[in-house]
């Protein structure tokens, strides 16, 4: 009997699980793809200059969406598309493992990771004569999955440099995205971090939002379920679910966990889940809309298997973006949902938490002039929470009095819903940075930037400058 990887192997009993014909392919057609998305536009172009490179190889090239919907398909070789056609691998069909079971796109979209499958690793035997590589996307700027890279050829062809293409291909076309998006690059993201949490002073969050959220998370504790905190990235999730867990049972170890990567699980898995058997301890597992399909599995399995030494069931908790993108494994395990709004609701909280961000890193009070108040409170924190940290830090490093000179230029202008040049982000920052210097009038600035007052006022209102000496020119 052949041994499949172990993601293969859970794969295939996920695909029994979903009912997946062994036979032959069941066809999803939705009948129309969204071709107006930046992956779209961009995973195109990408496969279209590898096609050009790869003339008269029996190779496929397709791109899909976050679901397993192909989007589109580049062939020059006939007979692999009339082969491709007669399983449905075509635009418009859905290849997701709950529809066609375990192949290299399904398994790379369900564990967000590059995956090859060949042959006899494929769950139904309609797909034994392809090789398959695919290689997920994620979105540059918000770290969601865009879709996915998938190469095809046969099955008894070389696939040594299959899957090496495909992650080309990808990286390429995150590249690209990340540079038409304007050039932005996400905060990196610890993967597989475990760690304990110390405990600390209440978060300085004062707002009636955040409170009632935190209250919803505490009678949850107190009443013994399982708790999923949910919002949007850089919102606080874990602070709230640590704050709520802290006040709840006093003097409990909190034991943090970030997801890993997929070729990792095993090891992650060995490194803590010991820890789930002490007495006393809970577990934090955050953002687990990331967790490879298998590896929520898994930790699904431990997390229910799990018995303090009293023999009571191991707490712990959840974040994730939303509900609806928890893995179904460890979805079924939650009682309660509490939802953290985002730092553009909760404009009592951005003071309090530049407050204590600033005291932290200079240990020691750090002041706000009123300017400085007015733009940290008046921005809209597409960032949220953990925005607003990076730029007190970067601020209070710089200054025991936190003046509009001391912000980055982003936050004194307001959004237009348009995309500004490079050129223009120059211009648009070179004008703020000289209106936030001390004693500065429009006189002078128009005189120092070498424009005329007309001009600089002109300017000002394009970019939807915001701070106190462009607001008297209005």
């Amino acid at each position: 009997m052949r041994r499949f990887a172990p993601r293969v192997q859970a794969s295939w009993r996920r695909s029994e699980g979903y009912g997946v014909s062994p036979e032959r392919i069941e066809p999803a057609f939705t009948g129309s793809v969204d071709t107006g998305s930046l992956f779209y536009e961009c995973g195109l172009e990408v496969l279209t200059g590898l096609q050009a490179t790869l003339a008269n190889e029996p190779l496929s090239l397709m791109i899909t969406d976050p679901d397993g919907l192909v989007l589109s398909r580049l062939c020059e070789d006939g007979s692999i598309v009339r082969s491709l056609d007669r399983v449905h691998l075509a635009p418009g069909f859905s290849y997701g493992e709950r529809t066609a079971g375990t192949n290299g796109l399904g398994l790379a979209l369900a564990d967000r990771t590059a995956t090859l499958v060949q042959g006899h690793d494929h769950f139904c035997t309609a797909l034994y004569g392809y090789t398959c590589a695919a290689v997920p996307v994620l979105d540059p700027i918000s770290g969601d999955l865009a879709g996915s890279v998938n190469l095809t050829t046969w099955s008894d062809r070389s696939s040594g440099l299959l899957l090496a293409l495909a992650q080309a291909a990808a990286a390429n076309t995150s590249a690209l995205m990340m540079l038409r998006a304007g050039g932005h690059r996400p905060q990196p993201a610890g993967r597989g971090e475990v760690f304990r949490v110390q405990p600390g002073s209440a978060d300085p969050c004062v707002s009636g939002v955040w409170q009632a959220a935190l209250q919803e998370a505490r009678t949850a504790l107190q009443a013994g379920r399982v708790v999923a905190v949910v919002g949007e990235s850089g919102v606080g999730k874990r602070t709230l679910a640590t704050q709520a867990r802290q006040e709840t049972v006093r003097r409990e170890r909190i034991l943090a966990a970030r997801p890993p990567s997929p070729d990792d699980t095993e090891a992650w898995l060995a490194l803590w889940t010991p820890e789930l058997n002490a007495a006393d301890t809970c577990v934090i597992v955050s953002d687990v809309e990331a967790l490879a399909t298998w590896t929520a599995e898994e930790l699904a399995v431990c997390l229910n298997r799990a018995l303090r030494p009293d023999q009571r069931p191991q707490a712990f908790m959840l974040t994730a973006t939303d509900y609806a993108t928890i893995p179904e494994a460890l979805a079924v395990l939650v009682d309660t949902v509490v939802e953290v709004p985002p730092l553009r609701s909760r404009a009592d909280d951005v003071l309090p938490v530049a407050q204590h961000v600033a005291r932290a890193e200079r240990h020691r009070d750090v002041g706000f002039t009123s300017a400085a108040a007015r733009a940290l409170t008046g921005y809209h924190w597409p960032g949220n929470t953990r925005e607003l940290v990076k730029v007190v830090r970067e601020a209070a490093a710089r200054a025991d009095l936190i003046d509009v000179r001391h912000l980055p230029p982003e936050l004194f202008a307001s959004s237009s819903g348009r995309k500004l040049s490079r050129l223009e982000t120059l211009e648009r920052d070179e004008i703020i940075r000289c209106l936030a210097e001390p004693g500065m009038t429009l006189v002078r600035a128009a005189a120092q930037l070498g424009m005329g007052r007309a001009t600089l006022y002109r300017k000002i209102a394009q970019y939807g400058i915001r701070s106190p000496r462009a607001e008297r020119a209005k």
